[in-house]
């Protein structure tokens, strides 16, 4: 079988901020006439613009923060204090960086940082210096 892929990877990472949907950010980041951003939107616009790999808002349906009191969404209504999960991807220098430029956006959010390996998959065949003595004597075979 021919290989006409190969994946090559690198260490990266995660964090997760959790908030709830009704935190809302500064007036000053907001742009609308109509009265303050919801801090999600705003912390995913701000990791788009400083570069970040991967930002997404996670809305839960049942759950606690920060040892607060158990919530869930209703069938009809939804919960504004129910926790969410803002989770953004990327190199950790510049997840601790954004975390230390949006410091007054993130006070008292509980943040979990986890250590993540990015794959990439693209075509080509394996370069000469990338290969362990195995695959070179292989390929010498």
């Amino acid at each position: 079988m021919t290989q006409t892929h190969h994946v090559t990877s690198r260490e990266i990472g995660m964090i997760r901020i959790y908030l709830k949907p009704a935190d809302k950010a500064p007036r000053a980041l907001s742009k609308s006439r109509w009265g303050a951003k919801p801090l999600y939107r705003a912390l995913v616009t701000q990791a788009k613009a400083d570069g970040i790999m991967n930002a997404v808002a996670h809305h839960t349906h049942y759950g606690f923060s920060n040892h607060g009191p158990v919530r869930e969404n209703g069938a009809e209504i939804s919960d504004p204090h129910l926790t969410m999960c803002v989770e953004l991807i990327g190199s950790k220098d510049q997840l601790e960086l954004f975390c230390r430029a949006q410091g007054a956006l993130l006070a008292d959010k509980v943040i979990v940082y986890k250590h993540l390996e990015h794959w990439h998959v693209g075509p080509g065949e394996l370069a000469h210096e990338d290969a362990s003595p195995d695959q070179l004597a292989a390929e010498a075979d």
